[in-house]
């Protein structure tokens, strides 16, 4: 049974019995005043609830012979009722239904409050490694999956954040607070999922970095039209992987230990040069000094055409509408940030 009929069972069991405890008060309540005509509804109101709570008050007024048996039969009933309500609480709380609601719902408002996160919907073998590997890049990152068991398995990392549900709805990702997200993978297995996932975060964010997962290849151009930046196909990346480490198995090991090994050590990252610092505006990368004055490599750059330049030439000339592929540590990717923004 899922977590969501448990709740649900549970929700009832708690519902039917706060119900007979009304009803007892209210039967209680009208029955006081029927046997003794001295009893007003406050009366007879406080006589039920002393009765079935067993507290051992007086009585409000002397009791009859009919009023003493109608008080017995009130305190036996009561018995079973608050069993029965205690049973139905006590289940509710060791099913850990009420805590992982709860939980949930904080979730819920952590979500409501991000800004530039990544949403990946699905959470299989590409969802996780994309979504694990996010995290490790300092990303958040919302998962999308409208399986139960999915949901389970996100739950077991404590930096994913998580909303169960269709990605294909408009509600689903707006819970995902896909207006302020900055990008989203879609790694579901259906490519006409997908299809449908790309066209409704496309119109609800123009803006936003779609990424999808593509099982087919005629699927590719469908969904770059629905409206994908970029489409990955995993078993062709697969196999052009293990053909490489074949042809070149120390050029293929050596990048992945660059790309797969970046937050540990050497970082591959790309630097915009948006805000570059007036005094190098028109200047050469030469002149910039980017080796001696961070200790990082610039290895390459995306011109604003976006066109890829590979080992640029020492005396090309830099550009606002330029970004940077720098090749160094952390510190040394800091301090190239540094430099290019304030010029020191």
């Amino acid at each position: 049974m899922n977590r969501q009929k448990i709740w649900e069972e549970n929700i009832r069991t708690l519902s039917i019995a706060m119900f007979f405890l009304v009803l007892t008060v209210l039967v209680g309540t009208a029955g006081y005043m029927y046997i003794n005509e001295a009893y007003s509804i406050v009366d007879a109101l406080y006589m039920t609830v002393i009765t079935i709570s067993t507290v051992g008050f007086q009585e409000v007024h002397p009791l009859s012979d009919t009023g003493k048996v109608f008080t017995v039969f009130l305190i036996f009933i009561s018995f079973g009722i608050f069993g029965y309500l205690a049973s139905a609480i006590t289940r509710f709380i060791l099913d850990g239904v009420f805590r992982r609601n709860l939980k949930d719902y904080r979730i819920v408002r952590k979500i409501e409050k991000l800004n530039g996160h990544v949403i990946v919907c699905g959470f299989g073998r590409n969802g996780k490694q994309a979504s694990l590997e996010l995290i490790e890049h300092g990303e958040d990152v919302v998962v999308v999956d409208s399986d139960e068991s999915a949901i389970e398995r996100v739950r077991a990392f404590s930096d994913l954040l998580f909303i169960q549900g269709d990605a294909t709805m408009e509600e689903v990702l707006d819970m995902a607070n896909i207006s302020e997200a900055k990008a989203l993978i879609t790694a579901i297995p259906n490519d006409a999922e997908n299809v449908y996932v790309v066209l409704t975060a496309r119109e609800m964010n123009p803006d936003l970095k779609i990424i999808s997962r593509s099982s087919n290849s005629q699927s590719d151009s469908k969904l770059k039209r629905a409206g994908a930046d970029n489409v990955i196909m995993p078993d062709r990346l697969g196999g052009q992987q293990m053909a490489k480490l074949v042809a070149q198995p120390d050029v293929v090991e050596f990048l992945d230990n660059i790309l797969l090994q970046s937050t540990k050590g050497v970082k591959l990252e790309e630097v915009s040069c948006q805000d570059l610092s007036g005094c190098f505006v028109g200047k050469s990368i030469k002149e910039l000094n980017v080796r001696n004055r961070s200790g990082a490599n610039i290895i390459g750059l995306k011109d604003g055409e976006g066109g890829y330049i590979y080992n640029p030439s020492p005396e090309l000339m830099l550009e606002k509408n330029y970004h940077l592929f720098v090749l160094g540590n952390k510190e040394q990717v800091s301090s190239l940030r540094e430099l290019l923004l304030n010029g020191i």
